[in-house]
C-alpha cells in the first residue's frame, strides 16, 4: 500500500478509467517523488524486503523507473519527471509525522519477519520506504541516461507540473495526490506508475489498478465551486501543510463550503481558527516555479545505461537491453499528433 499523501478528495471527486494505451501520444509531467516512492513501495520480495544489490543498495526504484518508462515510450507515451525543490517551512509537521510512521512500520515489519508472518511483513514493509538522497540522485541519473527529460521543481514538484500542463507544455500531471488540482493541473492522470495488478498489503490476493483520468473543470462544476472554494475545502479536512478541524471529511467540508462560500464563514459558523490559512492559499495559487525548462526527448545511451545498471547495481544485462529495445521500438517516442484519436478526443 502506497502511503497517502496530500488531501484525499476520492468520496467527493469522480475519475473517469482508462488504459494506458489511451494515452498514447500524450505528455504527462509525472511528479518524480511520488512515483519513486511507489516503486520503493510496491517492488518487493515476498517478505517484504526491496530489491538490492550485492553491497545491499536498495535497487527498486531503478527497476521500477527502467520498466515502466519502457512501457511507457513503447505505448508512445512521453515521460517527463518533475522533482521537488525546498518544502514550505509548514510542511514541517508532515514531514515528522511521515518519518515517525515509516520508523514504526520499519520495527512492525522487522517483528514480523522475526515471526515468520510475511503477509503482516510485507504489509509494513510497504510502509515504511525512504527516498534517500542515494535513490535521488541515481533516479536522476538514470533518466538522463534513458532520455526521458527531468526539471526541478523549486518548491512542489506537483505545483511545476501543474504549471507546466496549464501552460500545454504537457498534457497532464500525474501524481497520487490531488493537489495536482489544487495547484491548478486541467488534468490529473492516477495510478500512471502503478497500474495493472498489486498484490493486497495483508493479503494473498491481488487487486486492479486502473489508470484514471480526472478533469479539474468537470470537478468543479460538479462541485458547483470555484477552485479557491476547492482549496478552502481541502484546508477544512486538512493538507499537507495544516491539520484541519476535527471531523470534518471532504463530504461534510465541501457541504460547509458549498453552503456558506468561503473558508472565514465556516470558522466563524463553527467557531474555529485554522492557524496559516490565508499562507496556505497562496501555496496552492502563487506557487513559484521554474519557467526555463527544456522538453527533449533522446534515445537512450545503451553503453551509460548498462554501465549504470549491470556494473554498479548488479542488474540483468539482457533483462536491461530487452528494456531498451522496447523503448527504441518503432523507432522510439512517438509525435503528439500521432496518439489514437481517442486519447485525444476523450479529455479535451
Amino acid at each position: 500500500m502506497v502511503e497517502s499523501m496530500g488531501v484525499n478528495l476520492s468520496d467527493i471527486v469522480q475519475a473517469e478509467q482508462v488504459e494506458l494505451e489511451d494515452l498514447a501520444g500524450q505528455v504527462v509531467a509525472i511528479d518524480a517523488y511520488n512515483a519513486i516512492y511507489q516503486f520503493l513501495s510496491v517492488i518487493r520480495q515476498p517478505d517484504g524486503k526491496p530489491l538490492m544489490d550485492q553491497r545491499g543498495r536498495v535497487t527498486s526504484h531503478l527497476a521500477g523507473l527502467l520498466y515502466r518508462n519502457a512501457n511507457f515510450l513503447e505505448l508512445g507515451i512521453r515521460p517527463v519527471y518533475v522533482f521537488d525543490g525546498m518544502p514550505h517551512k509548514l510542511k514541517a509537521r508532515t514531514i515528522a509525522e511521515r518519518s515517525e510512521r515509516r520508523s514504526k512500520a520499519k520495527r512492525e515489519w522487522e517483528e514480523a519477519v522475526e515471526k515468520g508472518d510475511y503477509q503482516k511483513a510485507f504489509s509494513k514493509a510497504t510502509q515504511s520506504s525512504r527516498i534517500t538522497n542515494e535513490v535521488v540522485e541515481s533516479s536522476r541519473i538514470l533518466l538522463s541516461y534513458l532520455g526521458i527529460p527531468v526539471v526541478q521543481a523549486p518548491e512542489e514538484g506537483e505545483a511545476q507540473a501543474a504549471y507546466m500542463a496549464m501552460k500545454g507544455d504537457v498534457w497532464a500531471a500525474s501524481s497520487q495526490d490531488f493537489d495536482s488540482l489544487l495547484f491548478g493541473a486541467p488534468r490529473l492522470v492516477r495510478n500512471l506508475t502503478i497500474t495493472g495488478r498489486r498484490r493486497n498489503p495483508g493479503k494473498d490476493q491481488s487487486k486492479e489498478v486502473p489508470v484514471e483520468i480526472i478533469m479539474l473543470g468537470q470537478v468543479l462544476e460538479q462541485a458547483r465551486l470555484t477552485r479557491e472554494q476547492l482549496i478552502d475545502v481541502c484546508i477544512l479536512m486538512g493538507t499537507d501543510f495544516n491539520e484541519g478541524v476535527m471531523g470534518i471529511g471532504p463530504k461534510k467540508g465541501l457541504k460547509l463550503i458549498q453552503e456558506h462560500g468561503s473558508l472565514e464563514k465556516v470558522m466563524a459558523l463553527l467557531q474555529v481558527e485554522i492557524e496559516h490559512y490565508q499562507e496556505i492559499r497562496e501555496i496552492f495559487l502563487r506557487y513559484e516555479v521554474m519557467r526555463d525548462y527544456r522538453l527533449d526527448w533522446r534515445e537512450p545511451d545503451r553503453e551509460k545505461v548498462i554501465s549504470l545498471l549491470k556494473d554498479q547495481y548488479d542488474f540483468s544485462e539482457a533483462r536491461v537491453d530487452s528494456a531498451l529495445k522496447r523503448m527504441r521500438a518503432e523507432g522510439g517516442p512517438k509525435r503528439a499528433d500521432e496518439g489514437s484519436q481517442r486519447s485525444l478526443d476523450m479529455f479535451s
